[in-house]
């Protein structure tokens, strides 16, 4: 007889090897084809809702490791909602208008000039197409489940026709304004910017003081004195009007070189190195607003530069005395406009110079500089010149500098409901908890939103204007303009004159003759994607408004965070959203952006080519996601490694439950307290992995599922578990009680890890004894349960776990010393102190198989220990060779083998068994 075909070793086909990129592909065409998203709504319905509102990626190219980070980590929200008492639907969305794929279609070669701008527009359209749908099957192949066959996307007539609506109720209550302000202005994309469409980067610039002479003192300057500012946009010295000094601060009147200039006392010093004055003296002192109303000649042209009273003026950097525009900064504009300055912007949608800047028509901005220094050196005015780096706002997109330009924009006030917009930031659960002052202090800081772009593929403005040119907005147009969208799409706007887009027979005081004309710009795409709330979550029956989650990156507190807050309260009086949760950046291995030209970039598809689509979903989990995350080959190494540890688990749980089904389970009370342990301590994990999921703490589940299987269940229950689930005949007790251990955590952990390794559970879920849901999705979460006697068997099963570490460690030492080979080798004896003497006589199980050694035995008190014994808090342990023979099948060494004559290689509890249940052949 073959003693080792008597053994009831692991059986099953679920594979050693994941193969996921090729198994996951094949398990995604399953899920299509049972239409597994419907089954799980179908199955949900009914239940409290929770919709977590997917913000719109931007249709243009493959996605990123960002995309992957954002879109698996609302994957395992929606699957554990959805799993825990929830209906939870995921709709998808896109954001498919705006500057770049305007700027693809131009690198492709379209010309945009030799066609209409309804042709250029359904150019656009197909091209946005084609992006969501490349995006969409990379999103898919994360294992992201969703309703992907009816997904939103802000091009959608639908879409269009709501976010007219949006606009329409925020013109109603006063929040839309037209006026001409400065803006942030792109020169490359020829249009405004809002402030979430800046980024920082530095920049070389001219830094140069420049001498104003005073034409009208007031009595306080003297003719001919110059009032010094400094600058770093020399391109702006034609559009000056004026000079902010500041009316609490003390200005001095200081003679050097033979001239007297004026500057703020506290820089004195500071300038005067500037400027190299070799000596100076202050004649003169006056307060800042004693100087209000002096009239300077402008160095270039015959006109006027105000001095005026701004309290924007610092003493951080320059004289004190700010060179104003009007027509190219914020402050700029505000002081100008108290003082009734004109709002002079000699610069073009371009960023070309015009004839308002005369000597200096048709040059770039930039290229200005130059020939206004040289001017200004001409006319004796430049003081000093030299070039420092520093951080400048660009364009986010072409990533070129910005500039600040006065144009006829349309507004959205925040000033009119700030409170409001404040009030509701408060109200909403952010996490992490910095989320909420970030969002705060913006809202408190942010000037009126620009929310007109001067391009052509977006959602029009639906204003209309009359013969007089008074902008027309009305809850008919509104309404008109909003069923036009949903039945043709806004390129309607673009196919019609102004005429054909009214209500019929609409008249108006300001167009005696009816004659009406539209507006060109469109809208910024912010509030394409900041309309949302409106256009998916009220228009759609599946969905509701507030929605309980918005997560996306940390930059969206400036985005969409910021827009939907502000459209959301604007129109409903509160936040669309209920929580916010963030997540940071997707950085190399050594902690720096990904970038093409360091080499550094971590392509999602390639990953998921190479490793699989769970590895990528492992790693999610892995991270502190809520700050930036590193991701490299050999950070996805190592995950992989934890994979496969977890795959083993699945595989030795089935491969040992390959003869047990439901019914052969042992009821809690009757198993043996190392098995109740066991349960008690899977209890704990199902406990500790739902509140990790309900307050979003992957990484926290992460380890708390490798821990379970590396040391509970590899280390100690799976370890000694072998002697007894291949060694006794099949509905042994102790058998029959192992497996249900083992069955209870095969559940559990397949349900619990089924938000993380999609795929994973449900290949494990096809192979569970008596699972009858046709996928793991179809299943609820484990329930934590109140278990008999846990907190005793806690205690004292952890007390046998520090002990077992003990013995452990003395036989690593006898295996040191070749006293032993393997820990089967062993007799293991032990001398105890009373308080371990009393927990090994509470415990029934046999030690040897706990401890897998061939012997056992107990000595006397800790104190009798002999001296070669290896000693420890509470025990001495003394570990030898045991003697005997070796049992051909179950390896243990025993003097008692050959016991039986009829199996002269086997111990007697190999012989019996064999005896009673097999024969020979």
């Amino acid at each position: 007889m073959e003693y080792k075909d008597t053994l009831l070793m692991p059986k099953t086909e679920f594979p050693m090897r994941g193969n996921l990129p090729k198994r996951e592909p094949a398990m995604q065409e399953k899920w299509a084809e049972m239409d597994i998203y419907e089954k799980v709504q179908e199955r949900t319905k009914g239940r409290p809702m929770f919709v977590l509102h997917d913000g719109p990626p931007y249709a243009n190219g493959d996605i990123h490791m960002g995309h992957a980070l954002n879109k698996i980590l609302k994957d395992f929200i929606v699957r554990y909602k959805s799993m825990s008492g929830f209906h939870a639907p995921y709709v998808p969305g896109w954001d498919t208008h705006g500057l770049p794929i305007e700027q693809a279609l131009t690198n492709k070669g379209v010309k945009r000039k030799e066609m209409t701008i309804v042709e250029f527009r359904q150019l656009c359209e197909q091209y946005a197409y084609e992006q969501v749908e490349n995006q969409k099957e990379q999103f898919k192949h994360l294992g992201v489940r969703g309703d992907w066959d009816n997904p939103y996307i802000t091009l959608k007539p639908e879409y269009e026709a709501q976010q007219i609506k949006v606009f329409g109720e925020m013109a109603k209550k006063g929040y839309i304004y037209k006026g001409l302000r400065p803006v942030y202005w792109s020169p490359s994309s020829e249009s405004a910017l809002a402030e979430a469409e800046i980024e920082y980067q530095d920049k070389r610039s001219p830094s140069i003081y420049v001498a104003f002479d005073v034409r009208d003192g007031k009595g306080v300057l003297e003719e001919g004195t110059k009032i010094i500012i400094w600058t770093t946009t020399p391109w702006t010295i034609p559009a000056n009007l004026g000079i902010s000094v500041h009316p609490e601060l003390t200005y001095a009147v200081v003679e050097a070189s033979g001239e007297k200039y004026v500057v703020v006392q506290e820089l004195v010093e500071e300038t005067a190195s500037k400027l190299e004055w070799e000596t100076k003296e202050i004649v003169k002192t006056v307060k800042g607003a004693d100087l209000e109303y002096v009239v300077a000649k402008h160095p270039l042209y015959n006109r006027d530069s105000l001095v005026m009273l701004g309290e924007h003026v610092t003493t951080d950097a320059g004289t004190g005395c700010v060179h104003t525009a009007p027509g190219h900064g914020e402050d700029d504009f505000n002081i100008g406009k108290k003082y009734g300055l004109d709002v002079l912007c000699p610069v073009n949608d371009r960023g070309v110079l015009t004839a308002e800047a005369p000597g200096f028509e048709g040059l770039f901005y930039d290229e200005a500089n130059k020939p206004i220094t040289e001017k200004l050196e001409e006319a004796g005015a430049l003081l000093k010149l030299e070039f420092f780096t520093h951080s400048y706002p660009h364009d986010w997109r072409t990533k070129k500098p910005v500039i600040f330009r006065a144009t006829a924009q349309w507004f959205a006030s925040i000033d009119k409901f700030r409170s409001e917009l404040l009030q509701a930031v408060k109200e909403t659960k952010w996490v992490p908890a910095w989320g909420e002052t970030r969002l705060f202090n913006m809202v408190r800081d942010r000037g009126d939103w620009c929310i007109s772009r001067q391009r052509a593929w977006g959602v029009p403005i639906p204003v209309f204007y009359a013969e007089n040119n008074e902008p027309i907005i009305t809850d008919e147009t509104i309404a008109h303009v909003s069923e036009l969208f949903r039945e043709h799409g806004s390129n309607i706007w673009f196919e019609r004159e102004a005429k054909d887009l009214l209500p019929a027979g609409f008249t108006h005081p300001g167009s005696p003759n009816g004659q009406f004309t539209k507006e060109t710009d469109i809208m910024d795409v912010w509030f394409d994607s900041g309309s949302s709330h409106q256009a998916v979550l009220e228009e759609r029956d599946d969905l509701q408004r507030p929605a309980d989650l918005y997560l996306e990156g940390s930059d969206q507190y400036r985005g969409w965070f910021n827009s939907s807050l502000t459209t959301g309260v604007a129109v409903t009086g509160k936040a669309p959203y209920k929580g916010v949760l963030s997540h940071g950046f997707a950085l190399d291995g050594e902690g720096r952006k990904m970038s093409k030209s360091l080499g550094n970039v971590v392509v999602p598809s390639k990953v998921m080519k190479q490793l699989g689509a769970d590895i990528l979903r492992l790693w999610v989990a892995s991270v502190d996601f809520q700050a930036d995350v590193r991701v490299s080959d050999a950070i996805l190494k190592q995950v992989a490694e934890v994979y496969r540890k977890i795959r083993n688990t699945f595989r030795f749980l089935l491969g040992n439950l390959a003869d047990f089904q439901p019914a052969d389970a042992v009821a809690y009370e009757h198993l043996r307290e190392v098995d109740q342990f066991m349960l008690v301590k899977l209890n704990e994990l199902i406990k500790d992995v739902h509140h990790h999921y309900e307050n979003y703490e992957f990484a926290a589940i992460y380890h708390a599922v490798n821990n379970f299987c590396t040391v509970d269940l590899s280390a100690f229950y799976l370890d000694f578990a072998k002697d007894i689930l291949y060694i006794e005949p099949e509905s042994h007790a102790d058998r029959r009680a192992i497996q249900t251990v083992l069955y209870e955590t095969l559940l559990a952990l397949t349900k619990l890890l089924a938000p993380i390794l999609a795929h994973t559970a449900d290949e494990v879920w096809a192979y569970v004894p008596g699972a009858a849901e046709e996928s793991v999705q179809l299943t609820d979460m484990p329930t934590w349960k109140e278990l008999d006697g846990a907190a005793e068997l806690i205690e004292k099963w952890t007390r046998f776990m520090n002990l077992r570490d003990d013995i452990l460690k003395a036989l690593e030492e006898a295996r040191n010393e070749k006293v032993i080979g393997k820990s089967l080798t062993a007799k293991v004896t032990l001398y105890a102190d009373d308080e371990t003497k009393a927990l090994l006589d509470s415990i029934d199980e046999e030690m040897k198989q706990l401890l897998i050694v061939s012997g056992f035995e107990r000595g006397g008190s800790k104190t009798e220990a002999p001296d070669h014994a290896l000693t420890f808090d509470h025990v001495a342990v003394v570990v030898e060779k045991a003697e005997g023979d070796t049992c051909e099948r179950c390896w243990i060494v025993s003097a008692e083998v050959g016991g039986d004559p009829a199996h002269p290689t086997l111990c007697p509890r190999c012989a019996q068994v064999v005896s009673d249940h097999y024969t020979e052949v």
